[in-house]
């Protein structure tokens, strides 16, 4: 879809919106780069793996991720002679023992679920080497002692000369001959070696090598003849140690390079499950669904809001934001192929034509969207728009003439698998040359058969949807009573200004009022008396047709019901036979849990025919249920598939 339609949509706040719910920067990173697709096949694809995704969070709680960071560039670069550093090696193990449990999280998934399975089969389980990166680096970054035994002999060399090398000095500075020649009674560093702080005129007393001098010349830092062989014993056995280290890193890289090809796939395949796992929450947080699709189907959505506004209301309670931002039902290529929307300037028109735009591009990027169950839309090839301010500066051009120049884009480019979408149509210009020109652009879309919904205070452009097929009104609500708009969308009317009937209700002389109503067109007139003519019985088909389809819903609703129950019950079964099979290998011996006394007991017998069993609870033998024991895995199984 154009980027033009993208940013005037605002699609990239959705993006964050849904990177938010990542756990990994992978899967933010992911849903950041998010677009629609125009391809039915892949649409589908990705809302089959977000539906899929909600029911196995439901049945095994949420992925997990904790741990996981992006080390893609690590394995990448990960070629021998480059060695991995120990730091690296921890960051590197943290992700791979993160796939090690993704995996056991995703097993026993149910075969149909192939959206989701086919991206699980792309993890595979390198807990092997966690576990090797494991045994060298500790969670310090360092590396072990026991690395490999010639470490650990180095380890153990080098550390019995430092004792020797400490022995030696705390003698010498035990000697009050010793300490008479010294700036202070202390050793200090000079490099990785430990030298004394001799006074100048006193350096004949100390034999050893002098390292420096302090800047006066004051004092000598001498390394004293009796520790120089050993530190230099010490300087070869740690030359040894780094030797050893880097043939150990290599060995972790090497086996981090051999396995990186199945690694990176394996990342990637985790990132995906991160944004899906992502659009799942959103949705269950949100209360927002995964809408029906298909090449042929009309629009049809049920109480769709705007999700940026639902976002700015993110920290009220769920019911306060349902309260705070009014949905809308909105068709469109069932009865009708053009919606016409009119109503006050304030009244919602523009944010209406946003929330429908942000559905339609939300689903096709495999999102769920901001509505009821019920919802469905067509797969469209594009989406085009004319929304805002298009004014260009640069191209030193009116308002108009932006909008007009973006609608011959529109013209150019639309046709029977575009949603058009144009706001104000006809405006920033005289209102008669407007609804001239707004009449023209809706017959050319007309002839495209492009799906298309239009908002316009032309009040000339509501006839158009009385005189051509498959064209109707809507209106954006206002309350005459409070003087604001309820932001309401009544399909089937035409929306009217009520500048009179506001001027009325703020005082002004019914003479005034009078002399007003005969300034209107008689063309105007006779349009609102015809539209009146036709409001009841128009108000009566859409009152059928609404519950011709909540009749739909509640089906569909029952429906799903009946599958989540269905799956509920095959996994409640399933884990049933896993405990069932547990309980019938248990023998004498076997640690249980005691699910009445909530500690850990031993089996002394199994009493399969009075489904019982005989276990030893602190010394003290008892006969309880089976259904009174916890065993491990099986019953935590159980007990997660239950809840």
């Amino acid at each position: 879809m154009e980027q033009h339609s993208l940013d005037k949509l605002e699609f990239g706040r959705i993006c964050d919106m849904v990177g938010r719910f990542a756990r990994t920067s992978l899967g933010r990173e992911m849903a950041q780069k998010a677009q629609p697709s125009n391809q039915p096949e892949q649409v589908r694809y990705w809302l089959d793996q977000v539906r899929q995704m909600s029911i196995w969070i439901t049945r095994k709680g949420q992925p997990p991720f904790g741990g996981m960071v992006d080390v893609r560039q690590l394995v990448e670069h990960a070629v021998p002679p480059h060695l991995l550093e120990p730091a690296e090696l921890v960051d590197v193990r943290g992700t791979l023992r993160v796939t090690g449990l993704m995996v056991d999280w995703l097993k026993e998934m149910p075969e149909d679920f192939k959206a989701l399975g086919a991206v699980a089969e792309r993890v595979g389980d390198y807990t092997m080497i966690a576990d090797r990166i494991d045994k060298i680096i500790d969670d310090r970054g360092m590396v072990k002692d026991d690395a490999s035994p010639k470490l650990s002999k180095l380890r153990r060399q080098i550390a019995d000369g430092e004792v020797s090398i400490k022995k030696v000095y705390d003698r010498l500075l035990r000697n009050m001959d010793i300490v008479r020649v010294l700036q202070y009674a202390a050793t200090t560093f000079h490099g990785d070696r430990l030298v004394l702080p001799v006074k100048a005129e006193y350096r004949a007393r100390m034999p050893g090598i002098i390292h420096r001098s302090s800047d006066s010349g004051a004092t000598l830092f001498v390394e004293p003849a009796e520790v120089v062989e050993l530190n230099n014993t010490i300087v070869a056995l740690k030359q040894e140690e780094s030797q050893e280290i880097s043939r150990i890193l290599w060995e972790l890289t090497h086996l981090v390079h051999v396995n990186s090809e199945g690694i990176l796939r394996t990342l990637h395949g985790l990132a995906l499950l991160d944004l899906i796992t992502a659009k799942a929450l959103m949705s269950r947080q949100h209360g927002w669904v995964v809408p029906e699709v298909g090449e042929n189907l009309p629009m049809n959505l049920r109480d769709v809001r705007h999700p940026l506004l639902m976002e700015m209301h993110k920290d009220e309670k769920p019911a306060k934001i349902l309260e705070a931002i009014i949905p809308i039902d909105m068709r469109l290529g069932e009865d009708f192929d053009m919606l016409v929307i009119t109503g006050p300037n304030t009244g919602g028109k523009t944010v209406a034509l946003k929330t429908i735009g942000l559905a339609a591009v939300m689903a096709q990027a495999g999102m769920p969207i901001a509505a009821q169950v019920g919802s469905q839309l067509p797969i469209y090839k594009d989406l085009l728009l004319d929304i805002g301010d298009e004014q260009s500066l640069q191209q030193s051009l009116s308002t108009f003439s932006a909008h007009l120049k973006q609608i011959l884009h529109i013209l150019h480019h639309a046709d029977e698998h575009t949603l058009v979408l144009l706001d104000e149509l006809g405006s920033g210009t005289d209102p008669d040359e407007g609804a001239a020109i707004g009449q023209a652009i809706m017959d050319a879309l007309r002839q495209r058969h492009s799906p298309t919904i239009i908002t316009t205070h032309l009040g000339v452009l509501k006839g158009y949807a009385y005189r051509e097929q498959r064209v109707d009104n809507a209106a954006v609500e206002f309350d005459v009573a409070t003087l604001r708009p309820t932001y309401r969308l009544i399909i089937g009317e035409p929306g009217n200004s009520n500048a009179i009937e506001i001027a009325r209700r703020l005082g002004m002389g019914e003479n005034v009022l009078h002399v007003a109503r005969q300034h209107l067109a008689g063309r105007h007139r006779a349009l609102h008396e015809a539209i009146k003519g036709t409001l009841k019985s128009r108000r009566k088909a859409e009152a059928a047709r609404e519950e011709s389809e909540k009749a739909r819903i509640a089906a569909t609703e029952a429906q799903a019901l009946y599958q989540q129950e269905s799956e509920s019950l095959k996994a409640k079964q399933i884990a049933f036979d896993r405990w069932m099979q547990r309980v019938t290998t248990l023998k004498p011996g076997d640690k249980v849990r005691s699910k009445r006394f909530d500690r850990e007991a031993t089996v002394v017998r199994i009493l399969l025919q009075r489904q019982a069993v005989v276990i030893n609870n602190r010394g003290m033998e008892m006969e309880v249920p089976l259904t009174d024991i916890a065993l491990p895995d099986a019953e935590h199984d159980a007990a997660r598939t239950a809840g």
